[in-house]
């Protein structure tokens, strides 16, 4: 992989799915980062986890926190986010793996450590990620990066973007 490939599109559309299923498609032993996922109490959604590839979880931002950055209805929780993700992304970088990063956003962001270690990861043009469709200067910058391919899900493309994004990689 010499180019990093992120997803976006419009928040429920799938791209979290998309990049489980091409991680699947290449095999958990050649990747390595983190996923979101959502929370829910009943129908309602009361907050986002996060799951690392290799098994470790936590709390990205839940509606029960008492203190942290809030990000529309959420606290972030920013321990977390320095605690979990921070380190699954330095040792995926060393380890020279496809880095997963689910997903380049705010909420994210919140974290000091984010941005610089995001950085780090996408000089090494290995990095499979989501980011998010609109967003600040830094989501801009990423969008913006020679070494970024950004594909747009859509309902449209939902069904035909794992084989794009697995065509992608293979001609890296």
């Amino acid at each position: 992989m010499h180019q990093n490939i992120l997803v976006t599109g419009r928040p429920g559309i799938g791209k979290s799915t998309i990049i489980k299923r091409v991680v699947d498609a290449l095999g958990y032993s050649k990747a390595e980062g983190f996923w979101t996922s959502e929370i829910r109490r009943g129908t309602e959604r009361v907050g986002f986890a996060i799951s690392t590839l290799d098994g470790q979880t936590g709390v990205l931002a839940h509606l029960d926190l008492k203190s942290g950055p809030r990000i529309g209805r959420y606290i972030v929780n920013v321990s977390d986010i320095d605690r979990v993700i921070i380190p699954v992304l330095r040792r995926a970088r060393e380890t020279g793996k496809t880095i997963v990063i689910d997903e380049i956003a705010g909420m994210e962001l919140t974290s000091q450590s984010f941005a610089p270690e995001v950085r780090k990861c996408l000089d090494t043009c290995r990095v499979l990620g989501t980011l998010q469709q609109r967003g600040g200067s830094f989501v801009q910058e990423v969008r913006a990066r020679p070494d970024v391919t950004v594909v747009e899900l859509t309902t449209a493309n939902r069904d035909l973007m794992l084989q794009d994004i697995l065509s992608l990689l293979s001609r890296d």
